[in-house]
């Protein structure tokens, strides 16, 4: 059998999955980010556009269950720019769906089952309390999930976060979709992987997103050698700290013996930043600016580490016959 990557358009085989950005946003509807929504399927396809014409291959789109997801647009949008796509099931942190929001009143049974179907059957047409029909692309097939989200508050896990962590435990155990979790200023890394671990997830099926907001090599080196993926998606937020910061982490995170589990994203996720809504940088930050520094810096293999070995081992979690 071979490893394939789970796309919005079908399942491709890893090795052909090519240079991937591990971590942006298509579509979005928030209550902590008003006015910055994501929600035009035109714009955000010329997005999709100009990030595949700066060199991406493959990105995931990392917008889970009851925040605006379109999984039809997402197979369309993919058929056009040439880029493959992995869409998310799972839930953010509890404070992404506010005060009444019916996924948060879910059990984990509850929770389960539908994380496996967006995975197994298809992703619904429209997020809602009722699970709907499923969407399809414009081959006429079902646009299934091929990954998992959880999320965290900082320092904090929820009651919901901890059912939408055992949830998507079941269905990732239940499916083999690897996993990304969102940690709130990259806090509770190995917590996290305790509490995934006692629920029968290997720390290999899982990314650490924004570990590069706590930047401390030494921790990151540490949970590469637990087996954990470490998601570097903090560029261009200079009102924090410069890349440079983040930059120089994840170098010396490599020379720790973390090489093998980087991963590279951006993680833009707001109208106001997306070149194609009238903001900037836009998508093509990271193959404009990060990329050409790493080069620069004689960092060729961990690029090719971060953008294409690396995301293919992590996303490449499903079965297919080789191909003779």
């Amino acid at each position: 059998m071979q490893a394939a990557v789970r796309t919005v358009l079908g399942d491709v085989p890893a090795h052909d999955l090519g240079r991937v950005n591990y971590h942006e946003h298509l579509f979005q509807v928030s209550p902590l980010l008003p006015g910055d929504e994501l929600d035009d399927e035109g714009r955000s396809g010329q997005e999709a556009g100009l990030l595949r014409q700066a060199g991406t291959q493959a990105m995931v789109e990392a917008t889970p269950t009851g925040l605006g997801r379109n999984p039809a647009a997402l197979a369309r949008i993919s058929a056009s720019a040439g880029l493959r796509i992995i869409a998310t099931s799972g839930a953010h942190r509890e404070a992404h769906y506010g005060a009444g929001h019916w996924l948060t009143d879910l059990s984990e049974a509850e929770l389960a089952r539908r994380f496996t179907a967006d995975i197994e059957s298809g992703l619904p047409e429209s997020d809602g309390a009722q699970a709907g029909a499923a969407a399809h692309g414009p081959a006429g097939a079902a646009v299934r999930a091929g990954l998992l989200k959880a999320g965290i508050g900082y320092w904090d896990i929820s009651l919901f976060e901890r059912r939408v962590l055992a949830a998507v435990a079941v269905a990732h155990c239940s499916t083999g979709a690897p996993i990304m979790v969102h940690l709130e200023h990259g806090s509770a890394a190995f917590e996290v992987l305790a509490v995934l671990e006692r629920d029968g997830v290997s720390p290999d099926a899982v990314v650490l997103a924004h570990i590069d907001r706590n930047p401390d090599p030494v921790l990151h080196a540490d949970l590469a050698a637990a087996g954990a993926y470490l998601g570097y998606d903090g560029f261009a937020r200079s009102r924090t700290w410069p890349d440079s910061i983040i930059l120089n982490c994840m170098c010396a995170a490599a020379d720790l013996g973390a090489q093998g589990r980087i991963l590279l994203g951006g993680d833009v996720a707001r109208r106001t930043r997306y070149v194609a809504y009238g903001g900037m940088p836009g998508l093509t930050y990271l193959e404009d600016r990060i990329v050409p520094r790493l080069i620069r810096a004689g960092r060729g293999e961990l690029l090719e580490a971060a953008l294409t070995a690396n995301p293919a081992r992590w996303l490449g979690r499903f079965s297919r016959p080789a191909t003779p």
